[in-house]
């Protein structure tokens, strides 16, 4: 089981939205961790919030579109455990779903996706890791039926 908590620091994003996500991210955590009892923080903000952010954790200095914060604690499987938090930059996702030519709801998920496997451990720094990351994303969207043509 996976308890899921949207809070939002800017204007709220679709219900639809967070109902697709929530599914995305229950999605990625359960294939790999199905009996244990998991919470993860979603925060959805303006980039002003994850510019500081970013700046902040990863010494980058500019707004991106996800952050990821792993708690990493698999060894409870009986009590809720907390996995992590996710930071979504609601501009910087409508500005990439136009960008890539697909509706905010396709990247509003991707992104949970993204962050979700990050929460898992996966990264992206080698050219291996990220194709390994970016067939796990595809296949948890395809499997939902999130595609890049879903309005």
């Amino acid at each position: 089981m996976i308890k899921i908590y949207f809070e939002y620091d800017c204007e709220p994003i679709p219900k639809i939205y967070e109902t697709l996500m929530k599914r995305v991210i229950r999605k990625a955590v359960s294939e790999q961790y199905p009996n244990h009892r998991f919470e993860v923080n979603v925060t959805v903000c303006g980039d002003e919030a994850i510019h500081k952010l970013n700046r902040d954790y990863r010494g980058v200095d500019r707004p991106t579109d996800v952050l990821s914060f792993p708690f990493f604690d698999f060894d409870t499987p009986e009590i809720f455990t907390l996995l992590g938090d996710i930071v979504i930059s609601r501009d910087t996702a409508y500005r990439q779903a136009e960008e890539y030519g697909h509706s905010p709801k396709r990247e509003f998920c991707f992104l949970a996706a993204h962050s979700a496997l990050h929460l898992l451990g996966y990264d992206h720094e080698t050219e291996e890791e990220r194709a390994v990351m970016e067939a796990k994303q595809n296949e948890i969207l395809d499997s939902l039926g999130i595609t890049r043509d879903i309005k």
